[in-house]
């Protein structure tokens, strides 16, 4: 049997890495060289997006992917597929809703039924090296400006692509280049916004890991439209992977000339410094994020002056996110006109999405504007696990809002879910099944933002705090039916007076589930939780007619609330029982169950 040609290309990111992808490759390495495979080549590359699939090989030419991939199953794929040209069947992808076996990537509904635009490179190149991203037209775009383009004249071609920033307020991005070139100033910055803090996002994260290059070529487009002459990058220190990689881009980008002093021979200077942040999720928000990298504490300050007018150490600055960076090169590689005919009329090209929760297909998405909930969650996301019915999906973060099964077929676009009380935000999607209780989504989303905020104006400091005790009451079951308007009083007072976005935007959990799940909110006035969730309002019982009396319950229970003879049903002790939930795991015949305090007459 011949032996073809092939590539070997190996997702060695953060997601893949973590379960294991680099055993996998070295097992790859070696079975290769055992059986002197030399025109099998090996290519580690970023995240292609499937994340639920990891850790995954894409051989090529054949386009054939192999997901779940552990060390034991490389021998396989060697024997199997690259020296007998046999696809093995069990290592596809199965598509959760026809149960069938999907070999080819191209045909996997995850991607096709996607429009990859930003994340054009991820999955394909090494973001270790740079000659692959020249390969592929890296840094052309960045030439052609400095060379052949006035700095208003690449502005004017953002302003035509009708991009809005990706990092969740959506300001139209030419707009804020103008504004910023306009100011009158010795020295101006460029800053990459990188501190993702969101719960479920991992989008700038992928990026910077995956195709690092593209953010580099991004910024200095802007600087060089702007006038700036040095850029920062802020990063999350806990993004170790996409530190190290940005950091090797930055000093292969200088080798090659790309940064520095009298770029391609034009006497422009530009030059990139990568600043680490500390966790504070308040530093997402620009004026904030501005005085750490100026070496003070993380707090916002009130606009006006924006940063386009007074920014680092208070020259004219323009922030941009990683996304909105890494989508300036391909505006100009495939042309303002043909990207602004992509998406609505609110919203041109695409958005990037971390999709994740009860869903078959979690992972990273770009998807067209205007792209419906339902193609986001059934198609792309492959459907509910389990049978579960949707319920909702939570859009935009803790700043975000939920938005219920009745509204699948919304549009995904800035100005749609503005009206439904949600945002955009930086693209994280949460997909919530019937085993969701929106109460308690709403408790975490507040208690995340009351610690995370800075406690500099009142509102939030204060206001965020009340909303939690309140929520907690509902969780508790001590709530009383005013507490739902009052709650949502207050929430609409921390939109209106807190100083900056955290505050702003915190009350959205909570305003949208009232809205949308007000029912919600009465029951657990009422002592019930529907999703069986809340542990004040819920007890666990035994079924008689389902247990064998194997007694493993009782075994296993922390507390001893399970009694019961021998090959006889077992009882559980309301107040004694933490609810924690290990009798339920270890009952082999799924004799226990969870249900409403209120059904057996209180707890």
């Amino acid at each position: 049997m011949t032996i073809k040609r092939r590539k070997l290309l190996i997702c060695r990111s953060t997601g893949c890495n973590s379960l294991d992808a680099a055993a996998v490759h070295d097992e790859l390495v070696k079975q290769l060289k055992e059986r002197k495979l030399v025109d099998v080549e090996i290519k580690k590359t970023g995240c292609r997006g499937f994340c639920e699939a990891g850790p995954s090989i894409l051989v090529q030419p054949d386009d054939v992917l192999y997901v779940h991939i552990k060390p034991k199953d490389v021998t396989e794929i060697v024997e199997k597929h690259l020296m007998n040209n046999e696809v093995v069947p069990h290592l596809v992808y199965m598509d959760p809703q026809t149960e069938g076996f999907v070999p080819k990537m191209d045909e996997i509904q995850f991607f096709h039924k996607q429009k990859k635009i930003t994340l054009e490179h991820c999955g394909l190149i090494d973001p270790e090296n740079i000659d692959e991203y020249i390969d592929l037209g890296g840094y052309e775009q960045f030439e052609k400006c400095v060379k052949e383009s006035k700095n208003y004249e690449v502005i004017y071609d953002i302003k035509s692509s009708r991009l809005r920033g990706r990092g969740g307020a959506g300001f139209p991005t030419g707009l804020k280049w103008e504004l910023c070139a306009k100011e009158v100033g010795d020295v101006k910055y460029v800053v990459c916004n990188g501190d993702e803090g969101d719960p479920g996002a991992f989008m700038d994260r992928t990026l910077l890991e995956s195709d690092p290059h593209s953010v580099i070529e991004g910024m200095c487009i802007g600087a060089y439209a702007i006038g700036a002459t040095q850029g920062f990058i802020y990063l999350r220190a806990e993004y170790k992977l996409a530190i190290r990689r940005f950091d090797i881009a930055i000093k292969q980008a200088r080798m090659k000339g790309f940064l520095g002093k009298n770029i391609f021979g034009t006497g422009f200077n530009f030059d990139i410094q990568l600043k680490k942040g500390a966790g504070a999720f308040v530093c997402g928000e620009e004026t904030a994020l501005m005085a750490s990298i100026e070496g003070k504490r993380g707090n916002p300050r009130p606009r006006p002056p924006f940063p386009a007018q007074s920014g680092l150490w208070g020259k004219p600055t323009n922030i941009n996110n990683v996304k909105t960076w890494a989508t300036i090169p391909h505006i100009f590689s495939m042309g303002a006109k043909e990207y602004s005919n992509i998406g609505t009329d609110d919203a041109s090209g695409t958005v990037i999405l971390a999709l994740t929760g009860k869903i078959n297909n979690s992972g990273l998405v770009e998807i067209p504007m205007g792209t419906t909930i339902r193609d986001v969650v059934f198609d792309i996301g492959g459907g509910i696990p389990n049978g579960k019915k949707f319920k909702a999906i939570q859009i935009g973060g803790p700043s975000g809002g939920c938005i219920p099964a009745n509204y699948l077929d919304t549009l995904m676009d800035y100005k749609t879910l503005t009206e439904l009380g949600a945002i955009m935000g930086s693209g994280g999607v949460i997909v919530l099944d019937e085993d969701t209780c929106m109460v308690d989504l709403a408790h975490y989303f507040i208690t995340f933002t009351q610690r995370e905020s800075c406690g500099k104006c009142a509102p939030c400091r204060v206001g965020t705090l009340k909303m939690l005790d309140i929520l907690t009451k509902f969780k508790k079951g001590k709530a009383v039916m005013e507490d739902i308007d009052r709650l949502k009083h207050l929430a609409e007072i921390v939109k209106k007076t807190s100083l900056c976005g955290l505050g702003q935007t915190a009350p959205n959990p909570v305003l949208t589930t009232i809205r949308y799940f007000r029912h919600e909110y009465e029951a657990h006035v009422n002592g019930k939780c529907s999703a069986l969730v809340c542990k004040d309002l819920i007890q666990y019982e035994v079924i008689p007619t389902k247990c064998i009396g194997c007694g493993l319950c009782a075994k296993n229970c922390p507390v001893n609330a399970i009694t019961g003879e021998p090959k006889q049903a077992h009882l559980i002790n309301p107040q004694e029982c933490i609810r924690c939930g290990l009798c339920i795991v270890q009952c082999p015949s799924q004799a226990i169950r969870k249900i409403n305090a209120t059904q057996q007459g209180g707890m």
